[in-house]
């Protein structure tokens, strides 16, 4: 038997560890954002790159990364962290390790509501954010309805998140197929990718992944008793359909606004939060933070992969994604029945 002083030294060299892992993968995601402003179809020397981030914006490698990837990457790194983070929300709230917002439909449901106001209203491109984040919402709900029943199980959450997820698909084929002649942009964006995101883009973003960050790192006790099960929440004066509600709210805002940035990017939200799991554990204090720098190492990772594998021809990083994801996701498909 462990005395009380030997689990004390325990928990804090365990939480130490779990720090380690936050700070290295803080390092690698600030390496992988330097030397991705190194490589492209133009490859820039690095005196160059410290001009153009501490002053001179003017010269024409310069105009390259402070106009074109510099705010890419950062935009990647985002558009990841929000995916990861609403994956790993999405998966102790609908308690299912598969759930993420792409297969439970709720990236379907922002996707369906940001292809209709870029094809129905493109003038109001500002309202993307906000209309796809109901989409997500009304998504979520709705699939949380179907699975309902004396319960959520995690069977049940899939099943009806591929039907809501193939239902709102066929919307969004339906507008495309309706509105031919205003599909070049909604089709760029449904495929998932950052070309042609710059500063506008990224101000749009920030707000919204450090509202979604600061809510889930605040909730992120609560999903630690969720995790207990619902009758264990109850006993503990835990109100379980409050905090499931909420934290569905946060998800789903992230994954709209990351949708709304850069189109339908699959599997980020699946593996993420179960590579990281596999490193710190299964405490949301520190697997979200963990997560959201894993989804924007992933992100920034494959995006610099899909720009300069084919170089000077680019695969968007949702194909990359979803090359990799879809194997990962037969693993954990067959490791939990």
């Amino acid at each position: 038997m462990q005395t009380q002083t030997e689990r004390h030294c325990d928990a804090g060299r365990q939480t130490a560890r779990r720090w380690l892992i936050v700070v290295v993968l803080s390092v690698l995601l600030t390496a992988t954002l330097i030397v991705s402003l190194v490589w492209g179809s133009v490859t820039i020397p690095w005196r160059t790159i410290v001009n153009a981030l501490w002053h001179d914006h003017t010269g024409a490698q310069e105009m390259i990364v402070w106009n074109i990837r510099f705010p890419r990457n950062l935009i990647g790194a985002l558009v990841g962290a929000n995916l990861a983070v609403a994956g790993a929300i999405l998966q102790a709230v609908m308690k299912n390790p598969l759930a993420d917002p792409g297969i439970i439909g709720v990236s379907s449901g922002a996707g369906l509501a940001g292809v209709v106001m870029l094809i129905l209203y493109p003038a109001h491109e500002y309202w993307v954010t906000p209309i796809a984040f109901l989409g997500a919402m009304g998504a979520a709900l709705f699939v949380y309805a179907l699975a309902w029943k004396n319960g959520i199980r995690p069977t049940r959450i899939i099943l009806a998140g591929v039907a809501v997820s193939a239902f709102l698909g066929s919307g969004i084929s339906a507008l495309l197929v309706f509105y031919g002649d205003r599909v070049q942009g909604a089709l760029l964006w449904m495929v998932g990718g950052l070309s042609a995101r710059s500063w506008p883009q990224l101000m749009t973003l920030y707000p919204y992944t450090a509202l979604g960050i600061l809510l889930a790192l605040f909730g992120a006790k609560q999903l630690n008793v969720l995790a207990l099960g619902d009758e264990t929440a109850r006993s503990l004066g835990m109100p379980v359909e409050r905090v499931r509600f909420g934290m569905m709210a946060v998800a789903s805002l992230m994954a709209a606004a990351a949708v709304s940035i850069a189109g339908l990017i699959g599997f980020v939200g699946l593996v993420v939060p179960h590579m990281v799991r596999l490193l710190i554990g299964s405490d949301y204090r520190f697997l979200l933070p963990a997560s959201a720098l894993g989804g924007a190492l992933i992100m920034v990772l494959s995006d610099t992969f899909g720009r300069v594998a084919f170089s000077p021809i680019e695969i968007p990083v949702g194909i990359i994604m979803a090359f990799f994801g879809a194997p990962f996701f037969l693993y954990l498909l067959r490791r939990n029945p």
